[in-house]
């Protein structure tokens, strides 16, 4: 039987009548809202959550782009004064221990040689000379002790003729004064003999080598020879030559020993002992120690990752060794976070690039560390 579209119409109409009642429009909206509300604190108490996750997880690295490749460096010298003959380098040249870097004029350290030597060979014919005359002085001592026994006797006899008044008391007199007379004579010949044995360092006939005026001359010798061989300046270590263009034949070498400064040198830069220095700060340290594992990047190689590890950490702050430290006694104070040197000693890096002093290094410390773990003291 066919059902027209005009009574199915009409049977659900009171159903779609109560559809479209304001009441549950405004119930549904409030749902809505309070649905949104219920998701708006969920997402912010989700992102917090998974935040705070985050960070109890991290701080296990600590970080420094205050960092720079280090390597032993030093300006080369001599500790004698003269003219620069030759340069036997160029900039940037490779050299080993031992090298010629550059020779003063060998001649006025030639002629010093030589004077000493003169010198060394005058003193020990001069030390020869005392040993005899030494020799002559005990012989000239013997020989007044004679006379002081033949005074003596003299003495003696005319004493005893004195006392029998046999003789006149002038010829007594003249005997007793004899006596005193070569006595005195005796003291003094031994007195100087005594001297003369303490310049030849008390022994008379021992080998001139021992003499301390001889091991002064000597000394004088080696010193002059020292300076002379100092002439020739050489590579204390391996390394990469540089400041070359400051040092030319004839220019005039000052001794530090003399000027308290170098004033003409070369500049040595090994290419083995080669380091980095991080300034990390203080409160960075607290789980960093020796042999930490680090990597770091060098601003020059962007695309090279290199690994090292903690070699030592300084017992002061960067501002402790500077010069002029800084005054914290003062009423307007302000605390600042202090820097401490950290060395880093170089394991590899991929490719086994130039590494040179002063170049930039960014640095990353593995403290095993995680922030969850300070806190909870492990």
């Amino acid at each position: 039987m066919a059902v027209s579209n005009t009574a199915i119409g009409s049977e659900y109409a009171p159903a779609n009548r109560g559809l479209a009642r304001p009441g549950f429009i405004a119930r549904l909206r409030e749902d809505r809202a309070a649905l949104r509300r219920v998701l708006m604190i969920g997402g912010v108490v989700l992102v917090a959550i998974v935040s705070l996750a985050f960070y109890l997880m991290g701080g296990r690295y600590v970080s420094t782009d205050d960092a720079y490749v280090q390597a032993a460096k030093l300006m080369v010298s001599t500790d004698v004064s003269g003219l620069v003959q030759d340069v036997d380098v160029r900039e940037g040249q490779h050299v080993k221990k031992g090298q010629v870097l550059f020779r003063l004029d060998p001649r006025p350290f030639r002629i010093a040689l030589a004077n000493a030597k003169a010198q060394l060979a005058q003193t020990a014919l001069n030390v020869r000379s005392m040993q005899e005359d030494y020799q002559r002085m005990l012989r000239d001592v013997d020989a007044q002790r004679a006379q002081v026994e033949l005074a003596q006797r003299n003495y003696t006899r005319y004493a005893g003729l004195l006392k029998a008044n046999a003789i006149a008391a002038a010829s007594y007199d003249q005997a007793r004064l004899g006596l005193a007379s070569a006595q005195q004579q005796l003291g003094a010949l031994q007195q100087t003999a005594a001297t003369q044995l303490a310049k030849l360092g008390g022994s008379a006939n021992g080998p001139v080598e021992q003499n301390p005026q001889y091991q002064q001359g000597a000394a004088q010798v080696r010193e002059a020879q020292r300076q002379l061989d100092h002439a020739v300046v050489r590579a204390p270590f391996d390394g990469i030559v540089s400041e070359v263009d400051a040092l030319q034949p004839g220019t005039l070498v000052i001794s530090a020993m003399s000027a308290f400064t170098t004033t003409s040198a070369v500049g040595l830069v090994s290419g083995k002992k080669v380091w980095v220095e991080a300034q990390m700060k203080e409160t960075d340290l607290t789980h960093v120690h020796n042999y930490s594992p680090v990597t770091f990047t060098i601003d020059t190689y962007p695309g090279v990752r290199c690994n090292a590890h903690v070699d030592a950490i300084s017992q002061g702050t960067g501002s402790a060794f500077s010069v002029l430290p800084a005054e914290n006694a003062s009423g307007n104070w302000v605390k600042v976070v202090q820097r401490i040197p950290v060395r880093v000693k170089i394991d590899n890096c991929p490719g086994n690039p130039a590494l040179r002093a002063g170049m930039s290094v960014e640095v990353s410390v593995d403290t095993g560390k995680r922030r969850w773990q300070r806190l909870l003291g492990d």
